[in-house]
């Protein structure tokens, strides 16, 4: 049974970062199998692993929907798209990608959504871990791309914008009934000046719920400006170790086992 690792923010808050520290954390434990998953039509997730996806959903459909009597004889249009999505998984050491994209017909938005929605139903159990990568913002969270998780991270920085957006996602997944096992905060960028307790206060109001603080980090500035790798960052970067301790404390080696990383 595999674990989904499931993380959503609002635009700009670090939350393909933070995705992409988690994915190199469960891939240099070497404890399993890991899918990234890049569900965010603006796809940089692979970017910033250093993968170049070769193709993506999106893509797909719209070149099947320009060449409909291209689909072998025998096979109908969904399963087509279904062989052809799952052999655009990008193949890397200790983890595999897969892209979104954003189709350009009329209409294909949400089709691209529910042919990813059920690529991941079918695919996830072949993986010990998938990390999904969402959209930012809240509207992919009514179309209902994740449907379950076995942990929700919800991403935002020090401010009030993005503290009020990541309590907006929490109450909207809580609204649709999407099946969370368990929510994790994590408020990035915060400087050595920054009252950290006052921002715990801010989610007083569920504070049943994990709440962890990932230090601004000058290494992810260079790495984002020179469009470097997450993957060549250094083991000494602060965002780094933090979000490590992060999935120590919060992922299990295997679902339903205590966290033994």
């Amino acid at each position: 049974m595999s674990c989904t690792i499931a993380i959503a923010g609002k635009g700009g808050t670090g939350k393909t970062t933070i995705s992409s520290l988690m994915v190199r954390f469960l891939r240099e434990k070497n404890k399993g199998s890991v899918l990234a998953i890049d569900a965010d039509p603006n796809s940089n997730l692979g970017d910033v692993l250093g993968i170049s996806a070769s193709e993506n959903i999106g893509a797909i459909i719209d070149e099947i929907a320009k060449n409909i009597d291209k689909i072998p004889a025998g096979m109908t249009k969904n399963r087509y798209i279904e062989y052809r999505v799952q052999s655009a998984i990008e193949e890397s050491i200790g983890l595999d990608l897969l892209s979104m994209g954003r189709p350009e017909g009329p209409g294909c938005y949400c089709y691209a959504n529910n042919v990813l929605r059920g690529i991941i139903q079918k695919i996830s159990g072949d993986y010990d871990f998938v990390v999904i990568d969402n959209e930012a913002g809240l509207e992919h969270l009514s179309r209902r791309t994740t449907r379950r998780a076995d942990c929700m991270f919800i991403i935002s920085d020090a401010t009030g914008v993005g503290i009020n957006s990541a309590k907006r996602i929490y109450s909207l997944i809580k609204e649709l009934n999407i099946d969370i096992k368990k929510y994790v905060f994590i408020i990035n960028r915060v400087t050595e000046s920054t009252d950290k307790n006052d921002l715990i206060k801010h989610f007083s109001d569920i504070s049943n719920e994990g709440i962890e603080l990932v230090p601004h980090d000058t290494q992810i500035l260079e790495y984002a400006t020179n469009n470097r790798a997450i993957m060549d960052l250094s083991n000494e970067s602060e965002a780094l170790k933090s979000t490590f301790n992060i999935m120590k404390k919060h992922i299990p080696s295997r679902v339903g086992l205590p966290n033994t990383f």
